[in-house]
């Protein structure tokens, strides 16, 4: 009797410690997972008043001067993922609306044109690969039309662009990203919305970079 009341308890006894075990590992997947949840993204809006133009970014980012735009912000983290807005001056072209770039697929080409002429490079054995994924016209709740074009660029370079043998300049890719730009034009101005984003963080974060996109507004100067 002894001996059953003793093995009744051993068993009762592992049960008990099992539960209370298994207890733990599911309060720390419970908890591991709502540490990797990814956390909703919050938005600032910037409203430029005095050239006519605004646009809501995520809080996080942070404004860098002197960047070569008209304002210019970036992630902290993601170094490559920003957004600038730049817009031409009236005294070099005047714009009546942005059907003055032709249709979406016109501008696109003209797009993609200045990305890659601004990123021409004078190092050896550099080449870039370029593709319009996509062009489009909206009109906003402003009543004004739009152009989006969404462009994809690769760049690559040899690992030893001063070899002399071919088999010894071996390609590799240094960037891949996406490009994604909106047009409007008020004030006679053509405004130019840019953002870019590595295509891998793009994956992750597409649903926050288009509602930068479709934020951008450009405003009646008085």
């Amino acid at each position: 009797m002894r001996l059953r009341k003793t093995k009744g308890f051993a068993v009762l006894r592992r049960k008990t410690v099992a539960l209370i075990l298994s207890g733990c590992v599911f309060t720390q997947i419970d908890f591991r997972s709502f540490a990797f949840a990814k956390p909703s993204v919050g938005f600032r809006e910037y409203i430029d008043t005095f050239d006519g133009y605004s646009f809501k970014y995520p809080q996080n980012w942070i404004q860098v001067r002197g960047a070569g735009a008209d304002i210019f912000f970036r992630d902290p983290f993601v170094l490559d993922e920003n957004l600038s807005v730049g817009f031409s001056s009236p005294s070099s072209s005047r714009y009546n609306g942005v059907e003055d770039l032709g249709p979406p697929e016109e501008a696109g080409e003209k797009v993609l044109k200045q990305y890659l002429t601004e990123f021409m490079s004078t190092r050896l054995g550099v080449r870039r690969e370029s593709n319009i994924l996509s062009t489009s016209s909206r009109v906003a709740d402003d009543g004004r039309t739009y152009y989006q074009v969404e462009v994809n660029i690769k760049s690559y370079a040899n690992n030893n662009e001063l070899a002399v043998m071919p088999q010894d300049r071996i390609a590799r890719m240094e960037w891949d990203r996406r490009y994604l730009s909106v047009l409007g034009v008020e004030n006679n101005r053509l405004y130019e919305l840019r953002l870019q984003s590595p295509e891998n963080v793009f994956v992750e974060e597409e649903d926050e970079l288009r509602r930068v996109m479709e934020s951008f507004r450009v405003n009646k100067v008085t």
